[in-house]
């Protein structure tokens, strides 16, 4: 009885760590989707909009499995959005495309204009 008892309060502790990590990652990757987002209205950037797509995504995967989330519940709830105001389907696709390109690891500059500058 007590082996029992204290595996199911290691469990409990280690899980408990493990969804703390989650939530901190999360919330940290929400912040890297933010900081994306408002570098992209600051650099006002004609066909920048993917590469700041990417970087997000990217940035915020990159902080592990709760980052990854965070992007793509960011990324489909912009994009659901934008498709409800009136944003062309082609342009929805294309901006998820980009979302998952970044979540899975690849290079977001892949989507960086030409004369983009390097601050971004």
């Amino acid at each position: 009885m007590k082996l029992l008892t204290g595996l199911i309060f290691c469990s409990l502790i280690l899980g408990s760590q493990g969804l703390l990590s989650f939530v901190g990652e999360a919330a940290r990757g929400a912040w890297d989707m933010w900081r994306a987002y408002s570098d992209m209205r600051e650099a006002n950037y004609i066909n920048a909009d993917k590469y700041f797509h990417a970087r997000g995504n990217y940035d915020a995967a990159q902080r592990g499995p709760g980052g990854a989330w965070a992007a793509e519940v960011i990324s489909n709830a912009r994009e659901g959005f934008q498709s409800l105001t009136g944003h062309g389907a082609e342009d929805t696709a294309a901006d998820q495309a980009a979302n998952v390109w970044g979540r899975s690891g690849k290079d977001p500059n892949h989507f960086r204009p030409a004369g983009l500058p390097d601050k971004y």
